[in-house]
C-alpha cells in the first residue's frame, strides 16, 4: 500500500452485485493513481466480492467482515481503514457525476465536511428525496443541528466527504446506532462549526426496493425513536466537542 494516498473512497457493500460495478466504474476515473477505494463486504451472498475482484484495479482494497455488521458498522470500518487525507463516502448502487471529486475537494480547502445534493433516479422520488440543502445554510450551525433532530434537514451520506482529521471527533459511532450515520456526521460537522453545503448534484442516487433510506413517512413510534436517537447523538457529540476544545 502506498503512503501518499490523497483520497480514500469508503464503500459499504452488501448484496450489491447488480450495481456495484457500474458504481466503481464511475468512481475510478475521478481518482489519481495513488488514491484508494476501500470496499468492505458485509457478508454478501450474491457474489459482490467476485464482481469487485474482477475489476482488477490496484486502487481497490476489498475487505470482508467476518460476520454481518450492518451498514453503520461497515461504514465505520471502511472509514477506520482509510489512509487518505480526504475521505469520500459511497453507496454501492449510485453513480458519481464527472467532476465530483474536484468540486468537493475545493470545498474541503476551508471546511472539515462537505455535503452536496443528489439527483435521484430509478423510481419515483419520495418525500425525503425532495429535501435539498442550500449553500446559504452552511454557517447556520445551530439551525442545521435543530433541523437534523426535528427531521427537516437531510444529509445524504453518498453525497458527503470529509478531511481525515475530522474522524477524531466523528468516530467511533455510538454502539446503539443502526442507521443515520450520515446525519451523525453532519451533526458533528455542524457542532465543529466547519461544514459546507453544495447546492449542485454530484451523484446520481439510485432508488430501488432495497434502499436503506425509507421512501415515505414512517409511523409515529419509529419517528419518535429516531428523534430520541438524534437527541442522544447530540449529547454525545457535545461532550466530544467540549473535550476537544479543552
Amino acid at each position: 500500500m502506498q503512503d501518499d494516498v490523497r483520497i480514500s473512497v469508503c464503500l459499504a457493500a452488501y448484496n450489491g452485485a447488480a450495481y456495484i460495478e457500474e458504481q466503481l466504474r464511475s468512481i475510478l476515473p475521478e481518482l489519481g493513481d495513488s488514491d484508494e477505494v476501500i470496499v468492505v463486504d458485509d457478508c454478501s451472498s450474491d457474489g459482490t466480492g467476485t464482481v469487485v475482484r474482477e475489476l482488477a484495479d490496484p486502487r481497490i482494497r476489498l475487505l470482508h467482515n467476518e460476520q454481518n455488521l450492518g451498514q453503520v458498522k461497515t461504514f465505520e470500518r471502511a472509514l477506520g481503514e482509510a489512509t487518505g487525507d480526504f475521505l469520500f463516502l459511497s453507496d454501492q448502487d449510485d453513480i458519481w457525476l464527472p467532476g465530483r471529486v474536484d468540486r468537493m475537494l475545493k470545498a474541503l480547502e476551508e471546511d472539515l465536511v462537505v455535503v452536496s445534493n443528489c439527483r435521484h433516479f430509478g423510481a419515483p422520488p419520495g418525500r425525503f428525496h425532495q429535501i435539498r440543502l442550500r449553500a446559504a445554510d452552511s454557517r447556520r450551525h445551530a439551525a442545521n443541528v435543530l433541523g437534523i433532530v426535528v427531521g427537516y434537514r437531510l444529509h445524504w451520506g453518498c453525497a458527503m466527504a470529509m478531511r481525515a482529521e475530522f474522524l477524531n471527533q466523528a468516530l467511533p459511532f455510538p454502539g446503539y446506532m443502526r442507521e443515520s450515520h450520515d446525519q451523525w456526521l453532519a451533526m458533528a460537522g455542524n457542532l465543529a462549526g466547519s461544514i459546507r453545503y453544495l447546492e449542485e448534484d454530484t451523484v446520481l442516487h439510485r432508488l430501488h426496493s432495497d434502499n436503506v433510506t425509507p421512501d415515505k413517512v414512517r409511523g409515529l413510534p419509529a419517528i419518535l425513536r429516531a428523534r430520541m436517537a438524534f437527541l442522544a447523538n447530540l449529547m454525545i457529540l457535545l461532550g466530544r466537542t467540549r473535550l476537544r476544545r479543552s
